[in-house]
């Protein structure tokens, strides 16, 4: 099938060129491009429990190159492995092709063939991305057809089969997504109006014990979306019926026996209101999900083995202590033979802008923002009665242009988070302040400072963490940093580094101590092992 696929791209390219070439073109085209390396040297370190690979070396690499023409574009991926670095998904290996297209775009519609990435409404369905934190890519290799008709009726299509690791599977998806805009049509000016709808096929052979148990190959979900604009007020509603799930029986035997799969079906619901004008901006989001696990293949353990996207719809933080433990989205959890359905809650985001030359915003105005966010775990009766929290959060921020040179930003969270994934009631509770400050010595150079405390009294209790970064605009930058637990474990996780950009490149240089945890991107979430080493990263584009 990649053969085929091959010769079809390469197919298209010989007739799209040919096709130029009629048209009378006389450009040649543009070619552009991107690398990235990301490599780390680990070196032993027993205070941190570090371990080592084999070869102290991990590197992470793609490359990138897109030829445009008219409206013909071509392009393909590259990756090597040498090793994967820790912690990203062992599939990844050696290296490989492993993203390649054509594509044809007109006024009103475009055809793609080979690898693609596409997205059906907010991603709860379908999602087809590349997240290279994550070790993410779950691109189809196949084809795609879109069309648009007068912003009035927007259609997509797509077909094909699901990239796991350095290989696409033999599980095929295909479907299609509709928007139509009735403000369009009636020619609203003020308002948008939209209903839209998906339908998404995923279709895996499956064993002949899994069929006598009523399990089906074919899985077809459904979503339907509402999406309304006016003045500043925006109304988004999205129900997802997801189809068919398997999951393994811990009840069988006391052992999760492949012969028999516990059969659910997943639905997914998501509000979204918000206001944005005069300063203010409030954005509230509901959302309740069932069993929205989507495999690509069913019983892999890859964290990129995922056709859809939940993102964890509450603060994103960038500071070290608000990141020890992040919010991880719980579509199900399957602890032996415990199931939990899946989660329910939300999150409310205020920011007000205070006007400069007031009371209480001064000379320069002041931001200030409030955020709440709160999910349970979905009660065993798969009513939409809430079980045992899974988190809950209350984070306040404060940006404060307090001369022409120095910036203060002042952050407050209180963070209470479920360790067991919403199988128990117990929560840990931590309290972390940071002040970040900024000041500008000339217009080349400026330092950053940070400082964040964490009080608790659960997990490795009290923390500290400090940063100290210099730029020397518009090139170089330098920093150390240090996140020491002196409430539990005494270890310091120190950090230092330096980068240097020029155009479209940048390099930079680390050495540090890191902790075990977690690293998300959205709601997707990989567990990081503990290291100690140095870490180069280059990227450039052309």
């Amino acid at each position: 099938m990649k053969k085929l696929t091959i010769l079809f791209v390469l197919s298209l390219l010989s007739v799209s060129a040919f096709a130029e070439q009629k048209e009378g073109e006389k450009t040649k085209g543009r070619l552009t491009g991107s690398f990235e390396t990301n490599s780390i040297f680990y070196v032993e370190d027993a205070k941190s429990g570090a371990i080592t690979p084999q070869d102290n070396f991990g590197s992470n690499n793609y490359l990138k190159l897109d030829y445009y023409h008219g409206k013909f574009s071509a392009g393909i991926q590259g990756e090597a492995y040498m090793p994967v670095l820790q912690g990203y998904p062992t599939d990844l290996t050696k290296v490989a092709l492993t993203n390649y297209y054509a594509q044809w775009v007109d006024d009103s519609f475009s055809v793609t063939a080979g690898t693609f990435y596409e997205q059906f409404g907010s991603g709860l369905l379908f999602r087809a991305y590349e997240d290279r934190t994550l070790g993410m890519n779950n691109a189809l290799t196949g084809a795609r057809f879109t069309y648009n008709y007068k912003d009035i009726v927007a259609l997509k299509a797509i077909w094909g089969m699901p990239r796991l690791g350095m290989k696409f599977t033999d599980t095929q998806v295909r479907g299609g997504d509709i928007s139509f805009a009735i403000s369009n049509l009636v020619g609203w000016k003020a308002t948008h109006l939209a209903v839209e709808g998906s339908v998404i096929n995923r279709y895996e052979a499956i064993s002949a014990d899994l069929k006598e148990e009523g399990g089906k190959p074919s899985s077809t979900g459904f979503s339907g979306r509402v999406n309304f604009e006016h003045k500043g007020f925006v109304v988004r509603g999205e129900y997802i019926d997801a189809g068919e799930r398997h999951y393994p029986n811990g009840a069988y035997d006391g052992v999760n026996d492949p012969r028999i799969d516990l059969i659910k079906n997943g639905n997914a619901q998501l509000v979204e209101l918000g206001y944005s004008g005069h300063g203010l901006g409030v954005n509230v989001t509901a959302r309740r999900l069932e069993y929205m696990d989507m495999p690509t293949v069913y019983r892999n353990t890859s964290t990129a083995n995922a056709l859809n996207y939940i993102p964890a719809l509450t603060a994103q933080y960038s500071y070290l202590l608000m990141n020890l433990n992040p919010y991880i989205v719980q579509p199900s959890t399957l602890l032996g033979s415990y199931i939990a359905p899946g989660e329910i809650g939300g999150q409310v985001d205020i920011y007000y802008n205070v006007a400069r030359r007031t009371k209480l915003g001064g000379k320069r105005g002041m931001k200030l923002g409030l955020n709440y966010s709160t999910y349970w775990s979905l009660a065993a009766d798969r009513s939409a009665k809430a079980d045992n929290l899974l988190w809950q959060s209350i984070n306040f921020t404060l940006e404060k242009q307090i001369t022409r040179k120095f910036k203060l930003n002042f952050l407050y969270s209180f963070q209470e988070y479920n360790d067991s994934h919403g199988v128990n009631n117990y929560t840990w509770k931590s309290n972390i302040f940071v002040a970040d400050m900024l000041y500008k010595w000339t217009p080349t150079l400026s330092t950053r400072l940070e400082l964040q405390y964490l009080l608790s009294k659960d997990d490795d209790k009290d923390w500290m963490a400090a940063l100290a970064e210099v730029n020397f605009a518009p090139h170089w930058s330098v920093y150390v940093s240090d996140m020491y637990n002196h409430g539990k474990t005494n270890l310091h996780y120190y950090n230092a580094g330096v980068s240097y950009t020029k155009s479209r490149t940048r390099i930079q240089l680390s050495y540090g101590r890191n902790r075990a945890g977690v690293v998300c991107s959205g709601g997707v979430c990989r567990n990081i092992p503990a290291y100690t080493g140095a870490n180069l990263m280059i990227t450039t584009s052309f």
